[in-house]
């Protein structure tokens, strides 16, 4: 019997309970979920209006003098001192003496060629007064005014046939010649500076034995570089000659002013690359220098300028219309390192400014109410 009552009151209590959930259950699915709010990312944008963009294309490069020389010896004997150290770094004036062979040898070789062309001409003096004394004063002239200290001067203009058999069967013609190469080769025993500049490399010192065909050393003129720069052959229309370009130092710190002086005509079969070369005067610029070079070339009509962030691989930016994001096809024609110059974006079309991340095709967004125009 308490049996029965026990089991009466736990079927009873199980019933109250199953009712008290079931309600509850159903109170809890007829309330309203929370909808959560809408959030607008806010955008900063640009309003578009098409100009003349400037393209402006950059290379590196280092400066090489415009003007070099490599001196090598064509004649043998020792170096002998000018006045200055034939040093690195050792300044020059045009025409003022880099360097000095002992030459006496030879120079003495040159005087007895010289004298003797002398004696043969004296020697025909006589047979001129008799046979031919129309031309007898302008080779007596010669004679008076031949020095053996001086350059040998050019033999008197023969005027007929006549005179020229005698004298040149009298061998005149020939050692006139003969002392010429002789003083021609004197002069190889010395090497004067070609320009103003500066001894850059020095590889004999005072009292060598030079050889015949050795390199002394090398000779630059300081006061015009060049830098040659190679530049993807799509960007060769861009580049012409007397073009200006800023030049900037490593660390950005300071510019140069130079000109496009050569573009070459050939392109690179390895690199594809064509290579031009920027002139640059500036008294604080050294051989070797590195410059970044930003080239002026023609503008492009009808386009803008963003950043290359804002443009997908597919070539398309997005555009804000009635505060959501769409995506619109444009044509990009030129690439620099940061930007990148668009065609076919019609005026008043409202771009995004700076990129958003996640942005997508429908995204509702918010743009920044104080936008600049493009």
């Amino acid at each position: 019997m308490l049996r029965k009552v026990i089991l009466s009151v736990l079927g009873l209590v199980l019933v109250i309970g199953a009712i008290t959930i079931s309600n509850t259950l159903i109170k809890n699915k007829n309330k309203p979920k929370s909808v959560l709010p809408k959030v607008l990312k806010t955008v900063f944008v640009d309003t578009v209006k098409n100009s003349t963009i400037p393209i402006i294309i950059s290379a590196n490069g280092n400066t090489v003098a415009k003007r070099r020389v490599e001196l090598f010896s064509e004649v043998q004997g020792v170096f002998k001192p000018t006045g200055k150290l034939f040093k690195a770094g050792q300044s020059y004036r045009k025409g003022e003496r880099l360097l000095l062979v002992d030459a006496s040898e030879h120079y003495a070789t040159v005087q007895s060629a010289k004298s003797n062309l002398y004696n043969d001409i004296a020697a025909i003096m006589p047979d001129l007064r008799l046979d031919f004394p129309e031309i007898f004063p302008k080779w007596k002239a010669y004679l008076i005014d031949f020095d053996l200290d001086a350059t040998t001067p050019k033999l008197p203009a023969i005027t007929s046939d006549k005179e020229n058999y005698f004298i040149t069967g009298r061998g005149i013609v020939s050692s006139y010649y003969n002392v010429k190469n002789l003083e021609q080769r004197l002069t190889k025993y010395y090497i004067n500076a070609p320009f103003s500049g500066v001894l850059t490399e020095a590889l004999v010192t005072e009292g060598t034995l030079i050889r015949n065909g050795q390199k002394l050393g090398e000779f630059i003129d300081t006061s015009e570089y060049e830098i040659e720069i190679a530049i993807t052959k799509s960007y060769a229309p861009f580049i012409k000659e007397g073009e200006k370009v800023v030049l900037t130092t490593l660390n950005g710190a300071t510019t140069y002013n130079g000109i496009v002086s050569r573009v070459n005509a050939s392109i690179d079969l390895t690199t594809q690359t064509i290579t031009a070369f920027i002139d640059v005067k500036h008294p604080d610029i050294k051989e070797g220098m590195y410059f970044k070079a930003d080239l002026s070339a023609r503008g492009e009509e009808n386009a803008i300028e963003i950043d290359r962030t804002l443009l997908s691989d597919r070539n398309t930016i997005f555009a804000v219309r009635d505060s959501i994001l769409e995506s619109i096809d444009v044509k990009p024609v030129f690439f620099s390192d940061k930007k990148v110059v668009l065609k076919d974006v019609k005026d008043g079309t409202v771009i995004l400014k700076k990129p958003v991340p996640g942005a997508y095709s429908g995204m509702l967004v918010k743009p920044y109410l104080d936008s600049k125009t493009q």
